[in-house]
């Protein structure tokens, strides 16, 4: 298939540094192979995403030099291109799943699954889930899709493996490294890993290029590919940008958003060279 790539910013603050880089980086990449590169804005966070934050996203890539052939701004093929109007397909694949049994409703809260399995890993935001709520499956298999989470069933101890294009090969054991998953959320709404596949796959995308943050996620995202019957994309994953103190870098942090920096008489070149230099 030709080369597809994508840029996939969340409008839940202004874009940093971080967040620049690895698109630049996506871009490369794209440019490299001759292929198509989308713009997704991923707002599915009611609470978090704002409207200023995502009329700042196409100001702040074009300012950046970040260039796409697809996305909400310029339309394309495979739209929409904003993720909250997709509901119709993640909703295809949430009642697939449970069709097939993979997803079981979940009633525990993230305290709940923090105090019972510990805090998560430094770069993954989703503590291993001890499977209280597994056992209650058959009686439960009903449920209502809202009001509840619910999880998708990993493998008892199955090895997974899969090439990164900048780290090379990975591995990781199902239910030691990462447990049950979340996929949709009880306020309605799909969680990041099942909207991300599902969005990925009906775009074509051909590789995946993010952050180092997600790439264990990229091991729970290969379950859901198989279960539903896609094929998975390659996966390229970006150092993190750092700060000073070696702390990844955040939007809540003002001095490194691509808005400060432009006020400040920053130009995107001179930030690319600097970080790559470093």
């Amino acid at each position: 298939m030709p080369y597809r790539g994508r840029l996939a910013p969340s409008p839940t603050g202004y874009l940093h540094l971080g967040h620049a880089m690895t698109f630049w980086r996506a871009q490369e990449r794209c440019r490299r192979r001759g292929g198509q590169l989308v713009l997704r804005i991923e707002d599915l966070d009611p609470t978090r995403c704002r409207p200023e934050f995502r009329a700042a996203i196409v100001e702040d890539l074009r300012w950046f030099e970040l260039e796409w052939e697809e996305g909400p701004d310029v339309g394309g093929p495979f739209g929409p291109y904003v993720q909250s109007e997709r509901r119709e397909l993640h909703l295809t694949a949430w009642e697939n799943l449970r069709a097939a049994g993979f997803i079981y409703p979940c009633t525990c809260s993230r305290r709940d699954v923090l105090e019972a399995a510990g805090a998560p890993h430094e770069e993954d935001d989703e503590p291993i889930y001890p499977g209280t709520c597994r056992a209650l499956n058959d009686q439960r298999r009903e449920a209502q899709r809202a009001g509840v989470n619910w999880r998708f069933r990993v493998p008892e101890r199955e090895a997974l493996r899969f090439v990164d294009g900048n780290f090379g090969e990975q591995s990781a054991t199902t239910g030691t490294e990462f447990g049950d998953f979340l996929i949709w959320r009880k306020d309605d709404v799909p969680a990041y890993q099942l909207a991300v596949v599902v969005d990925d796959a009906a775009m074509e995308i051909t590789e995946v290029v993010r952050g180092a943050d997600l790439l264990r996620s990229t091991f729970r995202q290969l379950l859901l590919y198989r279960a539903l019957g896609f094929a998975p994309p390659e996966f390229y994953h970006a150092p993190l940008v750092r700060d000073a103190d070696g702390q990844r870098l955040a939007k809540r942090d003002a001095a490194v958003a691509l808005r400060g920096l432009r006020a400040r008489g920053f130009a995107p070149v001179d930030l690319r060279t600097h970080i790559a230099a470093t």
